[in-house]
């Protein structure tokens, strides 16, 4: 009876030290000031290797991650607000030069999961940057106007609630386009990965 009760104590201890080290520890090391290293050929073939910064708050628990994206230093592209909700499947950027919302189911082949993306940007904390890596586009237009917002979720919510607010519908694979074809295009360059993104967003005409 006696070696029960010792090993009870021992399990409710190690249930209390793992809560505590999560609960306590985790959120200081969920929050990320990042930058990345890369090459763009077709936009800045003559200017070398770019600089891309942003803020990562990952939240594990509630399987989200929100990704401040600064104006960034070599133009072309909007400062923006990101949420990924793996929850609802879903991801919202706002453009912060627009001051407008866009929504989108989101895409779990560019965008890693809380858990995979902390345990990477863990692994690369003892340096500033992230390995020299490249950037990929995709290409999206804007589609309906979304009026009920609570649908999208409760994240979602707070960072779109009184903005005007798009569901977005990706475009089909082709190559980048340049900024003379973009038309009335705005740029979004931002990483959850191991490489760059620009999200292209395009009115319809």
């Amino acid at each position: 009876m006696g070696l029960l009760v010792l090993l009870l104590g021992l399990v409710f201890a190690s249930m209390y030290v793992y809560r505590y080290f999560f609960i306590t520890q985790l959120p200081r090391e969920s929050v990320f000031h990042c930058g990345v290293l890369y090459e763009d050929s077709l936009y800045s073939p003559f200017k070398g290797q770019l600089e891309l910064h942003e803020d990562v708050k990952i939240y594990i628990e509630e399987n989200y991650e929100q990704i401040n994206v600064p104006v960034p230093q070599f133009g072309g592209s909007d400062p923006a607000d990101i949420i990924h909700d793996f929850q609802r499947g879903l991801t919202a950027y706002h453009d912060i030069t627009l001051d407008k919302c866009y929504v989108i189911e989101l895409n779990t082949t560019i965008v890693m999961p809380p858990r995979n993306l902390w345990e990477l940007l863990v692994n690369v904390k003892k340096g500033t940057y992230l390995p020299q890596t490249y950037i990929i586009q995709e290409e999206m237009i804007a589609t309906e106007h979304v009026s009920d917002m609570e649908q999208l979720g409760s994240f979602i919510y707070r960072l779109c609630s009184g903005k005007e607010t798009y569901r977005l519908r990706r475009r089909g694979a082709r190559r980048r386009i340049s900024r003379r074809e973009a038309g009335n295009c705005n740029r979004i360059r931002h990483f959850e990965n191991t490489f760059v993104v620009e999200t292209v967003i395009c009115q319809k005409s």
